[in-house]
């Protein structure tokens, strides 16, 4: 073995290499002053090894125990202890009391040298053995090592991917919980309307038990019902068969009022022909006012037994003096006649039941005849402020005309009712019914076919009514569009014949009974004497057409009284357009209107003498027209 020596003379020992306790050329060593003759003995103090030595002897030791920790730990874990990279500080050190005890094993002689080296050598070897065997540990250590940093790696990598996972997992936790959340919300609405319909299906519960008891006690009325519902069955039965026999007997019923009311108007129309189809009622207007205070009625007489006589008186002065020579007196008969005391209303009693004709199928004329100022419109219209007091004919006859078919509906009679109204001026026809700038071409009279003797007006408006106050409209219409003029008589003289005429058609389709007839009513021009009307110009041709017209009129029923074979209808537009109501076949009454004052004498005279021999003529017996 080699020494080295310091700087100052020593040896120092070789790193690594254990020492030797031969002895070395030129030392000795020491002894006490009585051990100088004895033999060197063995050191009891073992000398230090060097530090290399000591960690080797050291970690030799650790490992050792270690070694024999793990041999006692379960398989399974050790494992995972190899698994787990070692440190390498934590190689264990051989510790330096390991080798004195291995020399304390054995102690040879000082002077036993050569045992000495061999026992040297013997550990020399053990030592190399140990150190070959821990770098083998050493090497498998680091192999480990090396698996474990590349485990370390993929764990890093797995690690990175199972971050990347537990993000992703974070989000959709995430999500969830916002779900959840919304869920929870949702879930507490959901228990609320839970709650909500708990209560209402508890009073649900509730008002089903109290319908179930009204069932029940629906069920027993209905069940008494039932029983009460039989027995009417029964009494219905029974009823019907009752019901049977009233209609039998309502049947019956019908039958024998249809024949009462075809007997009534046959009666009706006797009734009437007995009192003659040319019927004159004289009517005698009240005085004005103004007239009040100039004159009276002295001059005429009604007889209080007899409303049918009327006497006017005229005094007579001596044709060589001054001296009376007494009253003339002239007496009439007429079938009425109207004191100026008289009302509307009391007129109208005594035609309702010509006009009552009217509806039973009969054609009917009524007129007013009298001079100018006699009450002829007030008769036939009424006045401007007409009231129902004051009505005229012509209203007063519409209302029960209209009046009597809702009263014949009942027994099965269905009307339609159309209106027209025209006035003849100068011998030209004109429709009241149409302003004067709507006018158009002159009308003329025709028949309605060659095989028909009806007549109409084309081009004359003819309006279907349903009420009287359609009817009475039309009246205000006419009244304002009538030809009036002054005169030296009236202030307000109608220069026309106004005719109103309401054509009925009639139908009782049960009894297939049907129709026709036409009531007129006509408000004639006043009479006028040219001496005293002292008319001229355009008044002197109205008047002289008034009065040709009347003529005309007079002659026509002078000749059906005398059953001419010629009636001279055509000579004026008036009586051509009355034909249908002047004839055979119909019912006529005159009105004839004179005037209460004195200085109109000898006109009331003329118009009463004419009405005399109209009250005279006869001309047959009228028939209706039904088909």
């Amino acid at each position: 073995m080699e020494q080295k020596g310091n700087a100052d003379g020593r040896q120092v020992p070789l790193a690594g290499k254990a020492l030797s306790q031969l002895p070395v050329p030129g030392l000795r060593a020491k002894r006490g002053h009585s051990d100088e003759n004895q033999p060197p003995t063995e050191q009891k103090r073992a000398r230090r090894l060097p530090v290399p030595t000591r960690r080797v002897a050291a970690s030799i030791a650790t490992t050792c125990s270690k070694a024999s920790a793990a041999a006692a730990v379960p398989r399974t874990q050790r494992a995972d202890i190899v698994r787990r990279p070692v440190p390498v500080a934590a190689v264990p050190k051989m510790a330096a009391p390991a080798l004195a005890a291995g020399n304390e094993g054995k102690k040879r002689a000082a002077w036993d040298l050569k045992g000495q080296l061999s026992d040297m050598r013997t550990k020399v070897s053990s030592y190399k053995d140990k150190v070959q065997r821990l770098d083998g540990e050493n090497q498998q250590l680091k192999r480990q090592l090396q698996e474990q940093v590349v485990q370390n790696q993929e764990l890093s990598s797995q690690v990175s991917t199972l971050s990347s996972a537990l993000h992703t997992c974070q989000e959709q936790a995430q999500q969830r919980l916002h779900k959840v959340m919304e869920l929870s919300d949702l879930k507490q609405q959901l228990e609320e309307q839970v709650t909500s319909h708990s209560r209402t299906i508890r009073q649900l519960e509730g008002t089903k038990r109290d319908l179930s008891s009204l069932l029940e006690t629906r069920e027993v009325k209905l069940k008494l019902v039932e029983d009460g519902l039989a027995q009417r069955e029964c009494e219905n039965k029974e009823l019907r068969g009752q019901v049977a026999a009233q209609l039998q007997v309502m049947t019956q019923q019908e039958e024998r009022l249809h024949h009462l009311e075809m007997e009534r108007r046959r009666l009706h129309n006797l009734v009437q022909e007995l009192k003659g189809n040319i019927r004159v009622f004289c009517r005698v207007r009240p005085l004005l006012a103004w007239e009040e205070r100039q004159t009276g009625l002295e001059h005429l007489h009604f007889p209080l037994q007899d409303n049918k006589a009327l006497v006017l008186s005229k005094v007579e002065e001596s044709h060589f003096g001054r001296d009376r020579k007494g009253d003339v007196k002239y007496d009439f008969i007429f079938d009425r006649v109207f004191s100026p005391a008289c009302s509307q209303e009391e007129v109208f009693e005594e035609i309702a039941l010509l006009v009552q004709s009217a509806l039973d199928g009969y054609n009917v004329c009524i007129f007013a005849y009298g001079q100018t100022g006699s009450g002829k419109t007030y008769t036939m219209e009424g006045p401007d402020d007409m009231s129902p007091e004051t009505m005229g004919m012509i209203p007063r006859a519409v209302r029960q005309v209209f009046q009597g078919a809702r009263e014949l509906e009942p027994k099965g009679w269905q009307y339609r009712f159309t209106a027209n109204f025209l006035e003849i001026y100068n011998e030209s026809l004109r429709d009241l019914l149409v302003g004067r700038p709507e006018r158009g071409a002159e009308l003329e009279i025709k028949r309605v076919s060659q095989s028909s003797e009806e007549l109409h007006v084309p081009n004359l408006r003819y309006v279907p009514v349903d009420s009287e106050d359609e009817v009475l409209k039309l009246l205000q219409t006419a009244k304002a569009n009538r030809s009036v003029a002054k005169t030296a008589l009236n202030d307000r003289s109608s220069r026309s014949h106004s005719l109103f005429q309401l054509r009925i058609e009639g139908w009782n389709r049960s009894r297939d009974l049907h129709s026709v007839s036409v009531l007129s009513l006509v408000d004639l021009a006043g009479s006028e004497r040219l001496d005293k009307s002292f008319s001229k110009g355009e008044r002197l041709r109205e008047t002289q057409a008034i009065n040709t017209s009347l003529s005309t009129l007079g002659l026509v029923i002078m000749a059906l009284s005398n059953k001419e074979p010629h009636i001279p209808y055509r000579n004026s537009k008036l009586t051509y357009l009355l034909q249908n109501s002047l004839g055979g076949n119909s019912k006529m009454l005159m009105f004839v209107n004179i005037s209460p004052l004195e200085e109109n004498l000898s006109e009331s005279l003329n118009s009463l003498r004419f009405a005399s021999k109209v009250n005279e003529c006869v001309i047959g017996t009228a028939q209706a027209n039904r088909k």
